[in-house]
């Protein structure tokens, strides 16, 4: 299936795995690639840039196919040695990079002119814009149902897709609510040009992460996810559990007046004891509301096959509709 996107990024298939906190390494990323699709290892994850270069070296050893690296660039009074992320990315030959967060042209410049293709994960049509004004190549357009920041304007796909394809000139993706051959074909029908997932390949044999993550997502239904920190104007949607309800319940008492110290216990530095170790209770982590369309935990060659002929299914059954069709 080819698209704007798989020509963009030299792929099989138009299907991205997202940048995912302690699930992008180079296993997930390699397993994504090596199936066709576009794998991503998560920079921030790593400590270091000498660890993300570590890292982009052993996904090359594990696949000869192309695969990214998720920057996200966060608001903090110590960021990370971002210029040392960049140059690891240069130098390892990477030539896709998916960023996130806050506006990235500082970081253009450099990857651009190492010819990287630069894909900016958005969450409303006016970011969108911008990302196309400043020279990013694409944009990952993340709806309302995307596990992770959904921003604070809450518009679902069905809404989002097609007014970014009213608006922009650039390819973009669909991001959020991903899970199978519907979810393609509907993205393309809606103007994308392709689709990424994040809570899907997480339940997949080769995501880097403890078996308990896996089966809280299967045993998930789509109304167990959570949006916390909606008060801070930093929400994010998670996978419900004992330390999600405990948050909710201070950002609920403490109304207006809460710190983000209020609940520093259930989000920071949590993703270790969860992904690594399955302590599933230890704090918020993020899982889209997809989590109710997803029942299985194939690899990725089962999950993306699976997707590609289920679309070109849809498509055919689609098109043998159109031509059967009667004038009225």
């Amino acid at each position: 299936m080819k698209t704007a996107i798989t020509e963009m990024f030299g792929i099989q298939h138009p299907i991205i795995q997202g940048g995912m906190h302690y699930v992008g390494f180079a296993e997930m990323a390699a397993a994504v690639s090596n199936a066709g699709g576009l794998g991503i290892i998560t920079g921030l994850t790593q400590k270091t840039p000498q660890d993300l270069a570590n890292e982009i070296a052993r996904c090359k050893d594990m696949t000869d196919k192309p695969f990214g690296v998720n920057i996200t660039i966060l608001p903090t009074l110590t960021p990370p040695d971002y210029p040392g992320i960049v140059k690891a990315v240069i130098d390892g030959g990477v030539k896709v990079v998916e960023t996130a967060g806050r506006n990235p042209v500082d970081l253009l410049g450099p990857l651009k002119d190492a010819g990287i293709k630069v894909i900016h994960k958005c969450t409303s049509v006016r970011h969108s814009l911008k990302a196309q004004e400043i020279g990013c190549d694409a944009v990952s357009v993340d709806g309302f149902e995307c596990g992770g920041h959904p921003g604070e304007d809450d518009i679902p796909n069905f809404i989002l897709l097609p007014r970014a394809a009213d608006e922009l000139e650039i390819p973009f993706v669909s991001s959020g609510g991903m899970a199978d051959g519907r979810s393609l074909v509907a993205s393309l029908a809606m103007g994308a040009q392709g689709m990424n997932m994040g809570t899907r390949f997480i339940a997949t044999k080769e995501a880097p992460v403890h078996d308990n993550v896996k089966a809280a997502i299967v045993a998930a239904s789509e109304l167990d996810t959570r949006l916390v920190m909606r008060p801070l104007r930093n929400t994010e949607r998670v996978m419900t559990n004992a330390a999600v309800e405990r948050l909710l319940e201070k950002e609920k008492r403490l109304g207006d007046d809460i710190k983000f110290e209020d609940i520093i216990e259930e989000v920071a530095g949590v993703y270790p004891s969860i992904m690594m170790e399955g302590e599933m209770d230890k704090g918020a982590w993020s899982c889209g509301m997809v989590a109710g369309l997803i029942n299985d935990v194939p690899t990725c060659q089962e999950l993306i096959d699976r997707i590609i002929n289920e679309a070109e299914d849809i498509l055919a059954k689609m098109n043998a509709m159109a031509r059967d069709k009667v004038p009225a």
